[in-house]
């Protein structure tokens, strides 16, 4: 399971197709992250669970 942010989704599917992997799902999440505190970082983390629990088949 992979998440990366907006500008890196052309670097993310890349590697994928360049692994074999055309289909590989990631989550996305905006940028940036490093300028983020704690408490905004664990927002986005809950933001973004559904699709991560979605994508490992395991669905809340």
């Amino acid at each position: 399971m992979s998440v990366c942010t907006e500008p890196f989704v052309p670097a993310a599917q890349a590697m994928a197709r360049v692994y074999g992997f055309p289909a590989y799902q990631f989550v996305t999440m905006p940028h940036p992250l490093a300028s983020l505190d704690d408490a905004q970082i664990q927002a986005r983390a809950r933001d973004l669970l559904p699709a991560v629990l979605r994508i490992l088949g395991a669905e809340s």
